[in-house]
């Protein structure tokens, strides 16, 4: 099984200090291959020309939410295997079971410690080494 340290992240936020946090706290999981784009258009086409193991993106974006993203990389042959993480700061539980319904491996809410990314990330990659 790869560990979290292994992986290329891509973290997709229109926030860039969001962006700064989520890669910091990758960071003091050992994980130091991250990458970052501001909508989901940018990510998209990061992803089509470059080898990302792990997506954590945000819902609400301009350009192409978090949503669009999902449904973009779930159609897409050459990467409907990534993980997509979405991150939101609102829980409602239509977007959570909007996310499930998509194909998103998780779900996190806004503001979250390092344990909780660590532990969604580890929980994510069980499930996907189980399946494989």
């Amino acid at each position: 099984m790869s560990t979290p340290t292994d992986l290329k992240f891509l973290i997709v936020d229109d926030f860039s200090t969001m962006r700064r946090i989520v890669r910091g706290l990758l960071k003091e999981m050992g994980c130091h291959n991250a990458d970052e784009a501001e909508d989901g258009a940018i990510a998209l086409s990061m992803l089509k020309n470059q080898k990302f193991d792990f997506v954590v993106s945000d819902i609400n974006m301009p350009n192409m939410n978090g949503f669009d993203l999902l449904s973009a990389v779930k159609a897409d042959p050459s990467l409907k295997h990534l993980p997509v993480l979405m991150v939101t700061a609102e829980a409602r539980k239509e977007d959570i079971v909007r996310a499930a319904q998509s194909g998103a491996a998780g779900y996190i809410v806004k503001p979250f410690t390092k344990a909780t990314l660590e532990e969604k990330v580890q929980k994510i990659l069980q499930k996907m080494a189980a399946g494989a």
